[in-house]
């Protein structure tokens, strides 16, 4: 539905120097699916997203929806954004104070070219509006909304017109916790019933593991890592997407042998057995990867390998887990456990680590 092919998007820095917003950017995105630009603030993931709108003109590379191409530096093509017919939310609301919640949502139905009955306006608008939760306001002043609720009316707008493609930028940012994880829900069911494929920004890395289909990790202007997002977090291609994506601990090693697809790790925190994702030699250092969650914690010594012992450092009680830092050898691994272990602090405990769930990287 949407293919971005080596899209590159450059601009002149404060001391005239040039910067490399987006380097070689390709990813394809299916009919209906929900596709994540995510990562650090600075690497490139607004300028794509602003690229695909028309916003920003690339220096080059390809962009197609629908199989019709919107940009192409070869072909010399360039659609204007207001031509492309995308759906478009982005940090800055852009609504419209002197219109009611409801005009401001019906706006683009009212222009469109498609003609809308005024039956036909009041279905959508009123089904869009109780989506963001905003049903109730219809008729107040968007100028009378509060930062979150505007945000909420930028997407309902954009919605509305049910686009073949919509881009969303930070949409959710200025919502607080609960509103947020509930309006993930939300949009992730909104888009499912309605079929809208969706590009999506963020920095939050939980909402992207709950919101897509498929993510894209993005550093420095280039894709580190394209996968869904079990691959991204399970099986990480290198440290930056590792330490990007949730917690994770690192520890320091070097590759003994190899064999069944698994490798012997001579590691700071003893020998251990882990998968990896490129194929490693003899000698080479590694860097293993393993999530707080996959290190299991018990006071009597479990069977099977890649056991060790440490010593309990700190506890950190967060409700439905406890979080124990464990001091073993030099290093402190970070292991989140049931609260009914009761372990205290000063006391020995076991650490075992699935060598599934352990992932020896390349050092970089």
């Amino acid at each position: 539905m949407l293919s971005v092919s080596g899209l590159c998007t450059e601009y002149v820095g404060e001391h005239g120097q040039t910067i490399r917003a987006a380097h070689d950017v390709s990813f394809e995105v299916p009919q209906g699916k929900l596709f994540t630009l995510l990562g650090p603030s600075g690497c490139g993931k607004t300028t794509t997203l602003r690229s695909i709108a028309g916003l920003e003109r690339p220096r080059s590379g390809e962009i197609t929806v629908g199989g019709a191409t919107i940009y192409s530096s070869m072909k010399n093509i360039f659609i204007p954004p207001n031509r492309r017919g995308l759906g478009m939310v982005f940090q800055s609301y852009a609504i419209w104070p002197h219109m009611t919640v409801f005009d401001n949502a019906a706006f683009p139905l009212q222009v469109g070219k498609k003609g809308f009955s005024r039956k036909q306006i009041q279905e959508r608008v009123q089904r869009v509006l109780k989506v963001v939760a905003l049903d109730e306001m219809a008729e107040r002043e968007a100028t009378k909304l509060s930062g979150g609720q505007q945000q909420r009316l930028a997407l309902a707008r954009a919605l509305v017109m049910e686009p073949p493609l919509l881009l969303l930028d930070e949409p959710l940012s200025n919502l607080d916790a609960k509103l947020r994880e509930r309006m993930r829900f939300e949009l992730k069911r909104l888009q499912r019933e309605l079929g809208i494929t969706t590009v999506y920004v963020t920095h939050d890395q939980s909402e992207a593991l709950a919101l897509s289909h498929s993510i894209a990790v993005m550093n420095a202007g280039r894709i580190e890592q394209l996968g869904s997002p079990r691959e991204i977090y399970e099986r990480p291609h290198n440290q930056f997407v590792a330490d990007f994506i949730g917690t994770t601990n690192f520890i320091q090693g070097t590759v003994r042998a190899a064999g069944n697809g698994f490798y012997r790790i001579e590691s700071e925190v003893g020998e251990l057995k882990v998968s990896g994702v490129d194929p490693l030699q003899a000698g080479a250092r590694v860097t293993i990867s393993v999530r707080p969650e996959d290190i299991r914690l018990s006071e009597a010594r479990p069977e099977g390998g890649n056991v060790l012992q440490g010593t309990v450092q700190t506890k950190v009680f967060l409700g439905e887990s406890v979080d124990f830092e464990v001091k073993v050898a030099s290093r402190t691994l970070l292991s989140r456990a049931h609260p009914s272990l009761g372990t205290r602090v000063g006391h020995p405990i076991h650490l075992s680590l699935d060598p599934e769930k352990c992932v020896a990287l390349k050092e970089e």
